[in-house]
């Protein structure tokens, strides 16, 4: 039987299966045991009976066999985590669409090609911990993490052996990242770039054990030569599935830049930069513990990306139609007839160019009955110049597709072009 290291008073056989995966990991991890004879618990508690029953510095203990158990109950993502994570993904986005609208925030979205684990330093009695964002309890890539890896990235580009010509250089990456005092030196700079925390879009519905197995305890521990006969010792630790995704913010201080770097601010080429530093980043060093072998390598999310292209195509498209309706708003009848008409030309003039770069080109087709509505709509003009305008663009589709077969239908369309050139 194991039990998680809560007071006495709460009773036994408690179900934190509501509780967030930190809890679950942290303080609720059912791993202390119980002794089969006289029911003793096998940890103790800072109360007043702890003092007086002379047990003091027993050290906390539990069973190897309570490990696995104890994980497999807190890798579970129940319904309130997934809520709360889709949650903050929602409100990390809401609050960068309006600063990628003003350019200074990078948007990127990644996915995981391999285990992701972090946190591994922090205290817990597996050894190995992980880390959770309080108050949420979800898995969490700190930002500080992520310029450290980016901020490498950087001086890997800028260094000779990868022939990179992406532009990084000492005085950008200083003018981005900022620069740290050394021992004896005061000077200090702070960099224009913000990292935003990560919470992983976790898939599936639960977290992952991996498991290493060091095998030079004798060396490292009992100064011993090292070999390779030792004994393997199975250490577990928590991971976030590959396929999970990351958003990736990174915020810039634009007026803080503009006078430390005008040329980086300009054109965001700031951003080209940082984009290249995490492609980089993605293939060749990882995120969070363990990249050394493989852990945190990622990519770009392509299917986010795409998504992210059709939605700034059709936002731009719908500003662009409200502009034009306003514009058409304060004109007068014949300003809104020749942006119409301007309009519809254009378009008509980019079929044909298409049509031509096929030359595949049936008669009955769609282009001909775009040419129909062309010429039907020439002929209701009130203005001379667009009138001629459109003449001669059916004229040109005329010789790029022969006349109408008929005698007296072509004959008719030559009337009308002899019309609107204003002949007739």
């Amino acid at each position: 039987m194991a039990i998680a290291a809560v007071p006495a008073y709460l009773g036994k056989n408690l179900n934190f299966s509501s509780a967030s995966p930190g809890l679950r990991f942290g303080m609720y991890l059912p791993l202390w045991g119980v002794e089969s004879r006289t029911g003793e618990l096998l940890w103790t508690t800072h109360d007043v009976n702890y003092r007086s029953t002379g047990h003091q510095g027993q050290e906390r203990r539990f069973d190897d066999k309570n490990k696995t158990a104890a994980l497999t109950s807190a890798l579970k993502l129940n319904g309130g985590d997934q809520a709360a994570m889709a949650a903050l993904a929602l409100r990390q986005a809401a609050l960068a669409a309006p600063m990628v609208d003003a350019g200074c925030l990078l948007a990127l979205q990644a996915e995981a090609v391999a285990p992701f684990t972090t946190g591994l330093g922090n205290e817990h009695p597996l050894e190995n911990g992980f880390a959770f964002l309080n108050p949420y309890g979800l898995p969490y890539l700190a930002g500080s993490g992520i310029k450290g890896v980016l901020r490498q990235a950087a001086r890997e580009l800028a260094g000779p052996a990868w022939g990179d010509d992406s532009g990084w250089t000492a005085a950008v990456i200083t003018a981005l990242f900022g620069k740290a005092g050394k021992d004896g030196e005061t000077e200090l700079q702070r960099g224009a770039l913000m990292f935003w925390d990560v919470i992983p879009q976790i898939e599936g519905d639960t977290l992952r054990v991996e498991v290493m197995t060091p095998h030079q305890t004798h060396y490292y521990q009992n100064n011993d030569s090292p070999h390779e006969s030792g004994q393997p010792n199975p250490i577990n630790f928590l991971t976030v599935p590959p396929g999970s995704r990351f958003a990736f913010h990174v915020q810039c201080d634009l007026p803080f830049l503009t006078r430390l770097a005008p040329e980086l601010a300009c054109e965001d080429h700031w951003q080209s930069l940082l984009a290249a530093a995490f492609m980089h980043a993605f293939q060749w060093l990882g995120f969070g513990a363990k990249t050394a072998v493989g852990y945190g390598a990622m990519r770009v999310d392509e299917a986010a990306r795409q998504q992210r292209v059709r939605q700034a195509e059709a936002q731009r498209a719908q500003a662009a139609a409200q502009e034009r309706q306003q514009r058409l708003a304060q004109m007068n009848p014949e300003q809104r007839e020749a942006e119409a008409a301007l309009t519809w030309l254009a378009t008509f003039r980019a079929q044909l160019e298409h049509e031509r770069r096929l030359n595949k080109y049936k008669a009955g087709s769609s282009f001909d009955q775009a040419r129909a509505e062309i010429l039907r709509l020439a002929l209701a003009l009130q203005n001379d110049a667009l009138r001629r305008e459109a003449a001669q663009a059916l004229r040109e589709s005329y010789k790029f597709t022969d006349w109408p077969g008929k005698k007296e239908r072509k004959q008719e369309v030559k009337q009308w072009l002899t019309q609107l050139d204003g002949q007739a």
